[in-house]
């Protein structure tokens, strides 16, 4: 189950997010967030090579 940032926002994919099990990713300045764009590949990596099967994950910046 893809968990998502606390905040979702329209923006550029750029692929460089990254991952983690069951613990909120945040940035240097204590933000929770990442692009639809980067949200929707994250979404679409795990479709097509599982990683987290029956498992939580998040992405983030």
């Amino acid at each position: 189950m893809l968990s998502p940032s606390a905040i979702i926002e329209p923006g550029e994919r750029t692929g460089t997010f990254r991952q983690a099990d069951d613990e909120l990713i945040v940035d240097a300045d204590g933000q929770s967030r990442i692009s639809t764009q980067d949200f929707a590949l994250a979404m679409i990596d795990e479709l097509e090579t599982p990683r987290h099967v029956r498992a939580r994950f998040t992405v983030g910046y």
